[in-house]
């Protein structure tokens, strides 16, 4: 570790810190140059992290059956009282989080439309309601609540003269500013600007009470370029001198006006970006080898950073959608540009949303800036791929800090510093696909951060390891420090990751390929074990049912070996009468016991095929030497989650002997999950049979309930317990399926259980 400097070096140090940050402040100096070498001590501890500490279901302040949705989230001035918008069901919500750690429902308050964003002002939330009958005829209002009554209640209504979208209050309150989108019909002929009529701005003077309170248009016809007669602003944020920064997203253009005369001071346009090494194409393979020219930014959140600087999300709507963020100065100078940095990011964290490679990849929509004691974050989440990424503010430039698990969706960003908190609202609400919209809650904390728990190394082009769906896990039979792990038919191209777990997190170092013959092959891999030789057994889950007309049957379960270099040499298949009975629902984990002549593989079936009792899965043995299939029963546990669901197997591991552990788990996810299981299981004594015969019944013994493991990440609990391995030292390592971000956040917890008896 250098020693640190002596105090002279010290101060000369931090005199050059602060002339160099004095001289960015003034953009002197611009951001876009190389960071200056110095190690700049703004006497805070770097040591601080941001730490979800839990996550509200908002279905919680109504009913679990309801579709909710919690879209932009403000605070009371206390940060005691969380109020966000409902559009699904046209309400606020309310939030009580005087202990952050467990938040409270605190019920709903009813809109005359949809709420689209809300801001607080002394006693007062001020939401912004979209009224309109239709796009030709936008109409809404600002809503006035008390959040000081006994009875939470509207105290005012003020019309606006068309369709609002988001809403900011000045630091002093004296101004809100609110843009009236007056958003265009993309049904209406091309679905392109310009449409009628046009949006605008509304300042509301809000000094005194409500009653009082009054309001002034800013026109914006004839401000941008592309579109003079269609503005359409998007999003306001204003800064300590009571000037508005508003994005006109279609339009690619940004405006500052000076709330107390409602001039408009300064207008530019966003301008282009060119990307290199990001992937293009949506083809089930995660590449980052295209590039893209001239992409107009179309910024959705601003927020300012300083006096001197603000910062855009850069989304996309029409054209463009740079999948990154920028800082511009108040002349409309670019100081900062993310480039390809956000999908490189999400891309080694697993949370690369592959079905968007073709539209604005992992699209960065909302921006926040907080200042908590001495250091300055800036906040920007990534809709498409569900993570807030953190950067500290230095010298003008933002340093990558940590990357933040959200719910699926995240688009209000709220800063609390005066608590040390982070509040994110996601707003994707899909009950029938685990996912329900959520309001996560962050604290400060010294540490490191807890999550990602798994990401990738540099390739050697010094590009990151692209990874998603992980859906096995397997010891290495001598290093107790290497795990292997792959993905299953969400990509193409199946392959083996070589996972160091020395750290935390645990680092995918390498990937091998599988090839049959010189082709690549496009797998479902559901289990991998090593073989002796260092070679590999897999299973690849067939797909379709012989039972199901709608789900027919296109790929047969298999048992793949490979070579240690990823070569296949040999694809077994089950006996034709086993086929015959083949559900979607196949094979799920794969463990190999002895060796040479003696070996035998075994493979776990997640659910009962057709003639299987109810409850009763197979356990098939191959054996190596005859090529001979034999099955065993294994008993599973029955639903007893409120959503009903299904029960199945999900996993398969050789612990010595003839002894065997399972994940068993049902199919739901947060506050209905239930069963998330590690049995043992002994075969010793039973004989298994082949198809026809009367199959043993294994008997199981609980090794560990998953369920307080799942939840410890105070996220909601994950469905998918795809693996699960024992390594040589006896510990016990689990990870989630995160379904390639699609129907998903993306989360991807790599859990480490200790000592497994």
């Amino acid at each position: 570790m250098p020693r640190p400097a002596p105090p002279s070096s010290r101060n000369a140090i931090l005199q050059r810190c602060l002339v160099l940050r004095i001289a960015l402040w003034f953009g002197l100096v611009s951001a876009l140059a190389p960071a200056p070498r110095i190690a700049c001590a703004a006497g805070h501890d770097d040591g601080h992290v941001f730490q979800r500490i839990a996550t509200f279901p908002v279905f919680l302040n109504t009913d679990e059956g309801a579709q909710t949705g919690a879209e932009i989230v403000s605070a009371s001035e206390d940060g005691r009282l969380l109020i966000y918008t409902d559009s699904q069901s046209e309400r606020l919500g309310f939030v009580d989080i005087a202990e952050p750690g467990a938040p409270k429902p605190q019920g709903v308050l009813a809109m005359s439309g949809e709420p689209t964003s809300v801001a607080v002002s002394g006693p007062y939330a001020l939401a912004v309601v979209d009224t309109s009958p239709s796009f030709s005829a936008p109409s809404g209002e600002l809503a006035v609540v008390n959040l000081e009554t006994p009875d939470i209640v509207i105290v005012r209504r003020i019309d606006l003269g068309g369709q609002p979208d988001s809403i900011a209050v000045s630091p002093d309150r004296h101004y809100a500013a609110i843009t009236i989108e007056n958003e265009r019909d993309e049904e209406a002929g091309d679905g392109r600007p310009p449409q009628s009529p046009p949006g605008f701005v509304v300042i509301v003077d809000l000094q005194g009470p409500p009653a009082g309170w009054g309001t002034r248009k800013v026109d914006l016809v004839g401000i941008p370029g592309l579109f003079p007669g269609d503005p359409e602003p998007e999003f306001v944020d204003i800064d300590d001198r009571n000037i508005a920064v508003v994005t006109l997203q279609e339009n690619n253009h940004v405006v500052l006006i000076d709330l107390p005369t409602g001039k408009i001071l300064r207008h530019w346009d966003a301008g282009t970006v060119d990307l290199r090494q990001v992937d293009v194409i949506e083809n089930d393979l995660i590449e980052l080898d295209g590039e893209l020219n001239e992409v107009p930014r179309e910024p959705d959140a601003v927020a300012w950073i300083s006096p001197f600087r603000l910062a855009t999300a850069d989304e996309g709507d029409l054209d463009g959608g740079s999948r990154g963020f920028t800082f511009f100065d108040p002349k409309g100078q670019v100081r900062f540009a993310a480039g390809n940095a956000l999908e490189h990011g999400v891309t080694r964290i697993g949370h690369y949303p592959e079905d968007r490679s073709e539209n604005k990849g992992n699209e960065p929509e909302g921006v926040e800036y907080g200042q908590y004691g001495h250091d300055r974050f800036l906040f920007v989440g990534s809709e498409r791929s569900s993570v807030v990424s953190v950067y500290r503010i230095i010298l003008g430039r933002p340093q990558p800090v940590q990357v933040l698990p959200a719910g699926v969706g995240p688009e209000g960003i709220l800063a609390i510093p005066s608590r040390g908190l982070l509040v994110v609202a996601s707003e994707v609400d899909d009950a029938e696909a685990n996912i329900r919209s959520t309001i996560t809650i962050y604290a400060l904390e010294r540490g490191r951060p807890r999550y990602p728990t798994v990401r990738s190394a540099n390739r050697a082009d010094g590009l990151p390891i692209p990874w998603g769906a992980l859906s096995a896990l397997a010891a290495d039979r001598w290093d107790p420090h290497t795990l292997y792990t792959v993905y299953d038919s969400f990509y193409r191209e199946s392959r083996i990751f070589t996972l160091d777990i020395r750290r935390s997190p645990a680092v995918i170092t390498d990937e091998l390929v599988l090839r049959r013959g010189d082709e690549t092959v496009d797998l479902d891999l559901e289990g991998i074990a090593q073989r002796p030789d260092r070679g590999f057994w897999a299973v690849s889950e067939g797909a379709g049912s012989v039972d199901d007309p709608d789900r027919p049957v296109s790929s047969m379960n298999l048992l793949i070996k490979t070579t240690p270099l990823g070569a296949i040499v040999a694809e077994i298949r089950l006996p034709d009468p086993v086929n015959a009975l083949q559900r979607r629902f196949g094979f799920e984990g794969v463990a190999s016991v002895g060796r040479g002549a003696k070996e035998r593989v075994y493979v776990a079936f997640q659910r009962e095929w057709v003639g299987d009792p109810d409850n009763r899965v197979r356990i098939g043995r191959y054996d190596t030497a005859r090529g001979e299939w034999k099955f065993f029963y294994y008993p599973l546990d029955l639903p007893i989650s409120p959503a009903g669901g299904w029960v199945g197997l999900s996993e398969l591991v050789a612990l010595g002997g003839e002894t065997f552990a399972v994940i068993e788990r049902d199919n739901q996810a947060g506050t209905n999950a239930r069963i998330k299981r590690i049995y043992r299981f002994s075969i010793a004594g039973l004989e298994p049979q082949a198809q026809g015969g009367a199959f043993p019944l294994v008997e199981k013994t609980l090794v560990r309930d998953l369920m307080p493991d799942l939840e410890r990440p105070k996220g909601l609990v994950l469905e998918k317990v795809e693996g699960l391995a024992v390594n040589r030292s006896g510990r016990g390592f689990i990870v989630t399926d995160n379904d390639g971000v699609v129907d998903s956040s993306g989360e991807t917890q790599f859990l480490r259980l200790g000592e497994i008896d």
